[in-house]
């Protein structure tokens, strides 16, 4: 545990940054991966909105990667996760922050002497019954023994993680987690209304401070409410200014509603709905009728098809990627080529220009795409030869889209919801996403987990047809409604 002396406990002012303090901000980080931190004695109540909750004692602020947790918890399914935290950072010395009258930043002064023994427990839970209960307690050493009491140890396990662990009562503690929370959050406004990113990626300001636009920016930086920063040619980050106490905002509340959960491996964890017998043989039954009606139908094209591939690069005419069915079995996927032979190697040095936040890889004009690979992939002609899965049983007419193994990595709740059933020609993410940039790998994931959700026979039919309504031209609305489901 981190020891500390009367003397290191902090008596300053309050010192915030879009109205939040360092434990405000420790709370919203959290919030943003779909986690509640619950501190026991806090008087905040436990939402029912948050996919986990995070208890932790109350003195502390904690930052890890959700990764081992989220693994522990979708194969072996604790009811209650006990998580011991490590700082393996050398601490036999303090960084002291020199700022001159006016708050700004001067240098970084290292003080040594004793040691600092980094290690904090925490437990994680999905049930707010247990976060609450934690949260009641009278005291840590009582928080810990009821909630051991009240999940039995076949329903309960331990993990250890490193981390970075911060004591809040101490001012230098708070000034270097809030310099980390800037170099590791990407998107405050994921759960802060008051930030707004500036065009440089890096810089987040309040969203009703104006900005001196020849102010130079380097690095990662967070500007306050009523920092005008007038005179100040440059800010090197990572680096807060806080607000300026007479323009201090009041605190927004937590929008559970905005969670990022693609952020650090955190994804939803979720509940498939499982068919019964006869809506599973009725689905199978309609894939094998509608892959043969799409065969008969499109057969004729493929000599033609293949010619026009042949004569602009060559063999082979199909692209058999290797993907995942369901259980996580893979398959060859067929494809008709609209890549160049070469594009593998030519990947490697468009990485940069990749527009998809996730594992996926998209840009714009792609040029290892071939001229005749374009117009098919326009109208989705290079799908077809997947009816010939669809009648071997690889894939089903409607589903999530197939993955390769690698993506599918990318976390176990929602790779095991994805593949409890048969991937799709098309789903619910191709007929909804918005092809927005950062966004598209959490629309990914939110889609798949919605139709694995609420599958049914009405959902996959209004897939549908908005999939014929996007193959003849027409445009849904972007205020379309939400997808039918039986539940």
């Amino acid at each position: 545990m981190i020891r500390h002396t009367p003397q290191d406990v902090d008596t300053t002012p309050l010192q915030t940054v879009w109205g939040l303090d360092a434990m405000q901000l420790h709370a919203r980080f959290w919030a943003a991966r779909g986690v509640q931190v619950v501190c026991r004695g806090d008087d905040t109540p436990v939402g029912k909105d948050a996919e986990l909750f995070l208890m932790i004692e109350p003195a502390f602020f904690c930052l890890f990667r959700l990764d081992q947790i989220i693994d522990t918890l979708s194969w072996l399914k604790p009811k209650l996760l006990f998580v011991r935290v490590h700082d393996n950072r050398e601490h036999g010395y303090r960084e002291r922050i020199i700022t001159d009258d006016q708050d700004r930043f001067i240098r970084f002064h290292r003080e040594y002497g004793g040691s600092d023994c980094r290690l904090i427990r925490a437990a994680v839970s999905s049930n707010p019954q247990l976060a609450d209960l934690w949260r009641k307690a009278p005291d840590n050493r009582a928080g810990w023994k009821l909630l051991r009491q009240t999940t039995a140890q076949v329903h309960r396990t331990t993990v250890s993680i490193n981390g970075s662990i911060y004591h809040h009562q101490q001012k230098n503690d708070r000034v270097q987690f809030i310099r980390e929370l800037v170099t590791i959050w990407r998107k405050p406004n994921t759960a802060i209304r008051r930030a707004r990113q500036m065009l440089d990626g890096n810089v987040w300001v309040d969203t009703e401070t104006p900005t001196n636009p020849s102010t130079r920016f380097i690095g990662p930086v967070w500007v306050g409410t009523g920092r005008l920063l007038t005179g100040v040619e440059s800010v090197v980050g990572p680096a807060v200014l806080w607000d300026d106490p007479e323009a201090r905002p009041l605190a927004d509340t937590i929008r559970w509603d905005t969670s990022d959960t693609s952020a650090e491996g955190v994804l939803p964890i979720t509940t498939p709905r499982r068919l019964n017998p006869i809506q599973k043989a009725g689905k199978r039954a309609f894939d094998i009728v509608a892959s043969l009606i799409g065969l008969a139908l499109t057969l004729p094209l493929y000599p033609l098809i293949m010619l026009i591939i042949y004569l602009e690069n060559g063999r082979p005419f199909f692209f058999p990627h290797r993907r995942e069915t369901r259980g996580g079995r893979e398959f060859p996927c067929l494809k008709f080529r609209t890549m160049r032979n070469d594009a593998e190697k030519l990947k490697q040095g468009l990485a940069e220009k990749n527009k998809c936040d996730g594992p996926q890889f998209f840009i714009e004009n792609d040029p290892r795409i071939t001229r005749f690979g374009q117009i098919m992939r326009k109208f989705n002609i290079d799908e077809l030869p997947q009816f010939l899965n669809v009648l071997v049983g690889h894939m089903s007419v409607v589903g999530p889209r197939p993955s390769p193994y690698s993506e599918n990595q990318y976390c176990p709740p929602w790779r095991e919801a994805r593949l409890s059933v048969r991937p799709g020609i098309t789903g619910l993410w191709q007929v909804m996403r918005s092809r927005q940039d950062g966004l598209d790998f959490q629309e990914w994931i939110r889609y798949d987990i919605e139709y694995v959700e609420n599958i049914s026979w009405r959902m996959d039919l209004w897939i549908l047809c908005k999939t014929l309504h996007g193959l003849l031209g027409f445009r849904h609305p972007r205020c379309t409604p939400t997808p039918p489901s039986d539940g």
